[in-house]
């Protein structure tokens, strides 16, 4: 998910009117101020009002107060590194607006409710309406017409309505968004669209084809960069074991047995298919820098082989003196071979999952 500053540099690129503003991690840096303000915290979750991360000012004193303590904040875990800084609109109406993946439908959908805001979540079912975007047809005029009179727009606003909504399906299908969204879209005083706030979800698989974006910025940690960089997919959690396993299911299985026998996960590796050692031997150097209380690794080989798992294992543990224990369950293409090898070098290694789970549990509790 990008920034809302950044969400914003690509409302701007495809024509969707946004407030004029500007990004500063230093209060010092706020210039003049001649008019209300706001001042939005700079984080990648939701919930930052109530968090007390958007405030508002009248004067270069009351800007430089709220930004310095907005910075000072800590939102849902995360810390507040810049603030947005961007004129006050008068406010006659906020529309919640959101194009975004339909999973059931297999297809875009535009979302529309007629009050946006901070609660919309508490919207009731009924007072939320979608259309189907057909992809390779695009946003149909009947959509846009079907909007504006959802919303009782006058035709100034209905006529803003429809280039708003065309230029972001733009923004949607041609940066492979997996989410758009304007909560709110503002109705001014004055009569005008803009969108007061923006929310972008890229679909990271797609960043090759968009150069022109910094990837960083979206919500990893270093070590989920570091490993992004080397091509394997890790995640930190909040626990205490190091999962390493080939396969998202497989992965998600193993963190599911984990819980059942009261252990969670500090750290995930989607190994993926691979039959290359010193991939497993890198892999388990990421796992390693978690710094997690045991280490659980869960193979079925077919691509990956159970032996080069274990020849990657045991190099990552002797070449890195890796000293947090390592539970295994291995099953599938050379399992007996790769068996003995770890049974050999101090390592045992199960069959069924269920009491490589509970080994490592007991072990969690033993440390």
């Amino acid at each position: 998910m990008l920034i809302e500053s950044s969400g914003k540099e690509l409302f701007r690129k495809y024509g969707i009117p946004t407030p004029e503003g500007y990004v500063v991690n230093d209060p010092k840096n706020i210039i003049s101020v001649s008019r209300p303000m706001m001042i939005k915290a700079q984080v990648q979750v939701g919930g930052r009002g109530k968090a007390g991360g958007i405030r508002f000012g009248s004067t270069l004193e009351q800007v430089q107060k709220a930004a310095r303590e907005i910075l000072d904040l800590e939102i849902s875990g995360k810390a507040v590194t810049s603030v947005l800084i961007e004129e006050r609109l008068n406010v006659f109406r906020e529309i919640y607006i959101s194009m975004t993946m339909d999973r059931s439908r297999r297809q875009p959908i535009l979302m529309i409710i007629k009050q946006g805001g901070m609660d919309v979540e508490s919207t009731q079912e009924e007072q939320v309406k979608t259309w189907t975007i057909h992809p390779f047809i695009g946003l149909g005029d009947y959509i846009v017409r079907e909007a504006a009179k959802h919303l009782q727009l006058d035709d100034s606003p209905t006529r803003q309505l429809s280039e708003i909504l065309k230029r972001q399906w733009r923004l949607f299908w041609e940066m492979d968004c997996e989410l758009v969204e304007m909560n709110p879209l503002v109705q001014t005083a004055e009569g005008k669209l803009v969108a007061a706030d923006a929310k972008v979800v890229i679909d990271e698989d797609a960043a090759y084809r968009h150069p022109e974006l910094d990837f960083r910025e979206f919500d990893r940690t270093p070590l989920e960069q570091e490993a992004r960089e080397k091509g394997l997919a890790l995640v930190e959690l909040e626990g205490d074991i190091g999962v390493l396993a080939n396969g998202a299911g497989l992965t998600m299985a193993t963190l599911d047995i984990l819980s059942s026998f009261g252990a969670r996960g500090k750290v995930f590796l989607d190994l993926g298919g691979t039959d290359d050692e010193k991939v497993v031997e890198q892999a388990m150097m990421l796992m390693s820098k978690a710094i997690p209380k045991v280490i659980l690794v869960n193979i079925f080989g077919g691509i990956t082989k159970c032996d080069t798992v274990a020849d990657g294992i045991l190099a990552a543990r002797d070449g890195l003196s890796i000293n947090i224990p390592i539970v295994v369950r291995i099953r599938g293409v050379n399992e007996e071979e790769a068996r003995l090898r770890l049974e050999k070098a101090g390592i045992v290694a199960f069959h069924e999952l269920g009491q490589a789970c509970e080994k490592t549990a007991s072990l969690l509790e033993e440390g």
